[in-house]
C-alpha cells in the first residue's frame, strides 16, 4: 500500500470522510500545555520525588510508524510531534537516563501475521490493522526489522541496543496488560515511572492508567508525547487532561532531566 493510500484511509476511518487537510489543527486549538496546569484548575499535583534504584523511564512506541516522517501514522500525528518536539524530548530523556544510571525500559507495539486474523477489534486498533502499522513478519526472527516501521527511530538506536535497556514482550491494544511491562519493573524492584513515548491518548495513557492501578507512581512527561490531530479530534488536548487527572504530576522534559540528574 502506498502513502498516499495509507494517508486517504486514515482520513477516512478516523474522521468518516474522504478529504482532511492533514495535519491542520482543528479551530480552537491551544498551544500545548507541556506541564504547566491550567491556572483556574484546583486541581491537586501530589509530585514525585525521585529515589535512586526505585525510578526507571517507561517509552513507549518510540517506532518510525510514530515518529518518522515515513511513517505510516505520520499524516495525523506528525503535527503534533513537531509542535512537542517529541522526536528530540524522547532522545533527551534516554541521554539523562542514562548518564544518571536511571534504568529505561520499552514497551514495543508489534503485529505479525497470526495478529491479522483477529476477528474483531476497536476503532483505532482496526486502523492499524488495515494500515500495516508495526507490522513484522515473525516473532522469532529480526528479519525484515530495520529500518521498518516497526524499528525504533534510527537516532535511538544507540540507548536502546546498548544491552541494558529492557525491552518486554509487545503490548498489542493500547495498554501493557498484554506484555509483560510490570514483571520487568517489578523484578527490577522499580515502584516509580517516568513516563514518555506515544501516543498520547492511546498508548501512553492506557500504559499511566494500568501502572497507577498497579501501584506505581508515575508522572508523564507531557512533551515528549504527541498524538493525532485532525479536524474534530486532538488527542493530544484529551490525553493532558487526563494525565493531569491521574498521574502523580505532568513534567516537561526539563523538569525530567533536571530532577533524574539528582538522582544519583
Amino acid at each position: 500500500m502506498t502513502t498516499p493510500i495509507r494517508v486517504i484511509l486514515v482520513a477516512a476511518l478516523i474522521s468518516g470522510t474522504a478529504q482532511l487537510a492533514v495535519g491542520q489543527p482543528p479551530a480552537g486549538a491551544t498551544v500545548p500545555h507541556f506541564a504547566g496546569p491550567r491556572p483556574d484548575a484546583p486541581i491537586p499535583r501530589p509530585g514525585l520525588t525521585l529515589q535512586s534504584g526505585r525510578v526507571a523511564l517507561v517509552l513507549t512506541d518510540p517506532q518510525n510508524d510514530f515518529l518518522s516522517p515515513t511513517g505510516v501514522a505520520w499524516a495525523v500525528v506528525g503535527k503534533s510531534v513537531e509542535e512537542n518536539h517529541t522526536v528530540e524530548n524522547i532522545e533527551h530523556l534516554l541521554k539523562a537516563a542514562k548518564a544518571q544510571a536511571v534504568p529505561v525500559f520499552v514497551s514495543p507495539h508489534y503485529y505479525y501475521p497470526t495478529d491479522h486474523r483477529w476477528r474483531f477489534g476497536g476503532a483505532l486498533e482496526t486502523l492499524m490493522h488495515k494500515i500495516g502499522m508495526f507490522d513484522r513478519p515473525r516473532p522469532d526472527t529480526p528479519e525484515a526489522f530495520k529500518g521498518s516501521g516497526a524499528d525504533w527511530l534510527e537516532r535511538y538506536r544507540r540507548y536502546l541496543e546498548d544491552g541494558r535497556t529492557v525491552i518486554t514482550s509487545p503490548h498489542k491494544v493500547f495498554g501493557p496488560e498484554t506484555n509483560d511491562l510490570v514483571l520487568q519493573l517489578r523484578k527490577a524492584g522499580i515502584s516509580q515511572v517516568i513516563l514518555a513515548g506515544m501516543s498520547a491518548n492511546l498508548c501512553t495513557e492506557s500504559h499511566l492508567r494500568e501502572l497507577v492501578e498497579q501501584g506505581f507512581e508515575v508522572v508523564v512527561v507531557t512533551d515528549a508525547t504527541a498524538a493525532a490531530k485532525l479536524p474534530g479530534f486532538d488527542g493530544y488536548e484529551a490525553a493532558f487532561v487526563n494525565f493531569r487527572l491521574i498521574a502523580s504530576d505532568v513534567w516537561s522534559t526539563h523538569d525530567a532531566v533536571t530532577r533524574m540528574a539528582g538522582t544519583r
